[in-house]
């Protein structure tokens, strides 16, 4: 397999565990983050996202380097 295919698999793969660490730990807790979030103006969760994004590229970037 090609290193940059099992590097994305790996990382789809840990987001996957962490998703269901969360749901599996305190799925009352995430439908409550979930239902703030469906609440929240749509611009705000924006830029939130492109906030997570960048941050982990720059973890990325880091590690990598």
């Amino acid at each position: 397999m090609p290193v940059g295919l099992s590097d994305g698999l790996t990382a789809i793969g840990l987001v996957l565990v962490i998703e269901g660490l969360f749901l599996a730990a305190a799925p009352d807790r995430l439908r409550r983050a979930l239902n703030l979030m469906m609440s929240q103006p749509p611009m705000l969760l924006r830029v939130i996202g492109v906030g997570a994004m960048a941050a982990g590229v720059v973890i990325v970037w880091l590690v990598r380097n």
